[in-house]
C-alpha cells in the first residue's frame, strides 16, 4: 500500500525556517520531520512512499538521494564515481521513495491528483508533511476496510496553545487552560483513501483536498473519522518546532514507536 506525503506547501507561519528549506525538512533532533513521519509508517510495514513535492522540493530530493552517504562511512573511487562502498551501515531504512514535482503553487488536491500514475493499489494512505503521532496505523487501516466507505480522516484532539475562554450569560468568563477534549477535534491527516477518490480531484493548481472534494464526499456519507485520542503534534510555527524538539530531547517522544 502506497503512502503519499504532501510536501509542497510554503509554510508561511514558520518562515524563520522555511525561508531556507521546505517545512518537511525542518528538523526534530538531527532528522527532518518527514523522516519521523516515514518512520511511523515504516514501523507498521508501509515502506512505499510517494512524496508530492513543491516549494524547495529539490532539497528533499537531495536529502534522500544522498541519504546513504550522509548517514554512513563510505569509500569512493574517484576514477569511477559510480563505485561507492558503504561501511558500517547504521540505518535500517529499506524504503522505496518516489519523488514527484507537483508544482510550486498547487493546492493539496492538485498535488494528490498529479501523483495518481504512481498509485496502483485499491487503497492508499495520505498525510501531511508536518505532523507526528503515536497513531496505530494497522488499526487505522483496519477501521477503513471495515466501514467500507470511500475515505477515512483521522480526528485528533490537540492541546491548545492558549487557554480557551467561555463566556457566561452575565458577561464574565471562565478560563479552561489548554483543554483537550472532543469539542476541539480537528483533522490530523493520516488519511486512508479508496482509489476512487482520485476521480473527485482535478489537475488544476486550485484544486484543494479538504475544501471541495472531501466536502462532497462527506455530503455523500462517504467520509468516516477515525478518532485518535493519543499524541498528535503538528509543526505549524516556531513554538511547535521548539516544543517537538524539547519532547524529542527528553528521550520520551510518544511518536517514537520504532
Amino acid at each position: 500500500m502506497k503512502v503519499v506525503i504532501l510536501c509542497g506547501g510554503i509554510g508561511t507561519r514558520i518562515k524563520e525556517e522555511t525561508e531556507f528549506k521546505p517545512k518537511p525538512m525542518v528538523k526534530i533532533g538531527d532528522k527532518p520531520i518527514i523522516w519521523h513521519i516515514m518512520k511511523i509508517y515504516a514501523h507498521y510495514g508501509y515502506k512505499d512512499f510517494i512524496l508530492a513535492l513543491g516549494y524547495k522540493g529539490e532539497m528533499i530530493k537531495e536529502y534522500f538521494y544522498h541519504y546513504q552517504i550522509m548517514n554512513n562511512d563510505f569509500t569512493i573511487n574517484l576514477g569511477n564515481k559510480n563505485k561507492i562502498d558503504i561501511h558500517n551501515e547504521n540505518n535500517a531504512e529499506d524504503w522505496n521513495i518516489t519523488m514527484v514535482d507537483t508544482g510550486q503553487e498547487a493546492l493539496k488536491g492538485a498535488r494528490l491528483k498529479r501523483v495518481q500514475r504512481f498509485i496502483d493499489d485499491d487503497i492508499f494512505m495520505t498525510t501531511y508533511g508536518d505532523g507526528v503521532s503515536d497513531i496505530d496505523i494497522d488499526e487505522l487501516v483496519a477501521f477503513h476496510k471495515n466501514h467500507g466507505r470511500l475515505a477515512t480522516v483521522t480526528g485528533v484532539f490537540p492541546k491548545m496553545s492558549f487557554g480557551e475562554l467561555f463566556t457566561r450569560k452575565d458577561g464574565s468568563v471562565n478560563l479552561c487552560e489548554k483543554p483537550n477534549n472532543a469539542s476541539n477535534m480537528i483533522s490530523g491527516g493520516f488519511f486512508v483513501f479508496n482509489r476512487e477518490i482520485l476521480d473527485y480531484l482535478e489537475d488544476k493548481d486550485s484544486c484543494d483536498l479538504e475544501y471541495g472534494p472531501l466536502e462532497k464526499i462527506a455530503q455523500n456519507s462517504q467520509l468516516m473519522v477515525y478518532k485518535h485520542s493519543g499524541f498528535w503534534h503538528c509543526m505549524d510555527n516556531i513554538r511547535d518546532m521548539e516544543s517537538l524538539n524539547r519532547i524529542w530531547a527528553s528521550g520520551k517522544a510518544p511518536w517514537k514507536i520504532w
